[in-house]
């Protein structure tokens, strides 16, 4: 059995920026992977990306602010995708200041 998607957002923003989720459902939960999820959560422009959450494989849970790479303690999908969308919030209200 292959991964499944299991959610899909994609929203371009009145500026041009993009909020895009992405979730799959792994056939099997891993050491890296014990929730059972690959996920990619991309905040971003044309310019790259500015906010990103992502389980890459030999990383685990982490998150991306600007260039700054930190761990990230995944919780269930409801608190990730809040705090995910949080972060983009802040930093949009960061760039209108």
């Amino acid at each position: 059995m292959k991964a499944v998607r299991i959610f899909y957002d994609k929203t371009v923003l009145p500026d041009g920026a993009i909020v895009q989720m992405t979730i799959w459902q792994l056939p099997r939960s891993t050491s890296e992977r014990p929730h059972g999820l690959k996920y990619s959560l991309f905040y971003g422009g044309p310019d790259g990306r500015i906010v990103g959450y992502d389980n890459e494989i030999g990383k685990g849970d982490h998150k991306h602010i600007r260039d700054v790479e930190t761990r990230y303690r995944f919780i269930d999908v409801e608190t990730m995708v809040a705090d995910f969308l949080a972060d983009v919030e802040r930093i949009r209200n960061e760039h209108d200041e």
